[in-house]
């Protein structure tokens, strides 16, 4: 951790809501004033989109799961992150996708990587969001270099359900290759990324109140209205509860660290909750 610069990461599953929380944030950046360096997780990737293809064909699930450790460079964000506290620089570059137009102009192929390049210069603070800003391992601690971390994950019948959805309705794959998927990186989900969310500072929880006992046959993701909210705070003393319960409606305690939310109030909770802890940052790193 670094008082001069500080780290902000985002962890949870492809198609948890990471995005959307990421987006949530840079609201939160504009609004203060705040120059972030914004680093994706999926540009810590080892292979790129045709050589997971080719992997994927030999029956390397192991390898090619984007979950695990192996098939990423951990060292490599474990570097930036301890460059970046201790230095506010580092090496970072990106993936390019399917919408990138920008890069794509440049001449960069959708599913490859840009070149490895330095962070901008002068930044305030690095946000990360991605699969692995909370790994802690035999051989690499990342959690302890982020000052600020937050988890986002809903119950994983509910992100089963997004994840089929998304991958058949707008990725084009089969129903069946998307569950075979799902069936191949679970080792991983289990061993690298469920430990994340014991080390982060919040934890956003989405829980569906319909039924997705069988998420393999649901057809349609459960809306906002129809989902709550579990956000789980490391530090309740630090939180005041009564504050929020006041200014985000039919919301409740169920434990002394758990605050209830209805699924709607999201992007409320998210500013009323991280907006005084980014500023809080902030300040620590005027009086470094």
């Amino acid at each position: 951790m670094s008082r001069r610069h500080p780290i902000i990461a985002v962890t949870g599953s492809s198609g948890a809501g990471t995005t959307t929380t990421g987006n949530s944030f840079s609201r939160i950046f504009t609004g203060e004033g705040i120059d972030a360096a914004m680093v994706a997780g999926d540009s810590f990737h080892r292979y790129t989109r045709d050589q997971m293809t080719r992997l994927a064909a030999k029956g390397q699930f192991g390898e090619r799961n984007h979950f695990a450790l192996a098939a990423n460079h951990i060292d490599k964000l474990e570097a930036l992150f301890y460059d970046y506290g201790h230095s506010g620089s580092g090496q970072f570059r990106r993936y390019v996708h399917d919408e990138d137009r920008e890069l794509i102009a440049e001449g960069h192929k959708p599913g490859t990587f840009t070149a490895w390049t330095p962070l901008p210069p002068d930044t305030d603070l690095l946000f990360y969001e991605g699969l692995h800003g909370g790994v802690v391992s035999e051989s690499y601690n990342i959690a302890q270099y982020v000052d600020l971390l937050i988890g986002v994950v809903p119950i994983v019948n509910l992100e089963w359900i997004q994840k089929i959805r998304r991958d058949t309705y707008f990725r084009g794959y089969s129903q069946e290759d998307v569950v075979k998927t799902i069936i191949n990186r679970m080792d991983d989900y289990v061993h690298d990324i469920v430990p994340q969310f014991s080390h982060t500072h919040v934890n956003f929880q989405r829980i569906p109140l319909v039924d997705t006992s069988n998420p393999f046959v649901v057809r349609d993701v459960p809306t906002e209205d129809e989902s709550l909210i579990v956000i789980r705070f490391r530090e309740p003393s630090a939180i005041d509860f009564p504050y929020l319960l006041k200014m985000i409606g039919n919301s409740s305690v169920s434990r002394h660290d758990t605050l209830v939310i209805p699924g709607p109030k999201l992007s409320l909770a998210m500013d009323l909750i991280m907006r005084p802890m980014v500023t809080e940052l902030m300040a620590q790193k005027s009086f470094a």
